[in-house]
């Protein structure tokens, strides 16, 4: 996980030095007990010409504890590769049904209607709304949200539902249940 700049030890490490890997130690108090936790950091540090503090270099921080990780450089290679996974689910929330069961299946459910309503857009996003060009695609603006709107419409079009009661008319069959 990235490491924000809250403490004052974290703070100057992020600003100093070149990529290297320190140990943090973390401490606090529950319940009248004191811990410390202890955790490698990874600062990885990159020239991004000149884009970030005077000298052009952009430092950070990468708390990682996994066997798989040995330089900062890797930590920051296996964190970009998380941005995709957090976007995809940030996206998804956007179109997920809220409920207030605690049946884990009705909530996964949900979960998995609202990745594969995302995976069809991207996928009709891609196919049909970009125009083909050279060097790739050309990506047309059509947002996740109005793609949802139009699935909703076209559901309550086809369960003819009604969202209003006409008014000024005496109600008919269509409204006997």
């Amino acid at each position: 996980m990235p490491i924000i700049r809250w403490g004052e030890a974290i703070q100057q490490e992020l600003v100093e030095g070149w990529s290297r890997v320190i140990q943090h130690d973390l401490t606090g108090k529950l319940d009248g007990h004191s811990w410390t936790v202890e955790f490698p950091v990874y600062i990885d540090c990159t020239y991004l010409n000149g884009r970030y503090d005077e000298h052009g270099v952009a430092r950070h921080g990468y708390a990682a504890d996994a066997p798989f990780i040995e330089t900062p450089r890797d930590a920051r290679y296996h964190y970009s590769k998380r941005f995709g996974i957090e976007s995809s689910y940030r996206l998804s929330e956007q179109a997920i049904a809220t409920t207030t069961t605690r049946d884990a299946t009705v909530r996964l459910l949900y979960v998995v209607v609202s990745l594969l309503l995302q995976n069809a857009w991207r996928y009709l996003h891609y196919e049909y709304v970009a125009t083909p060009r050279r060097g790739g695609r050309r990506l047309w603006w059509w947002p996740y949200k109005e793609f949802v709107n139009m699935v909703r419409r076209a559901a309550w079009t086809a369960l003819a539902v009604r969202r209003a009661v006409p008014a000024n008319r005496p109600p008919d069959d269509r409204f006997d249940r």
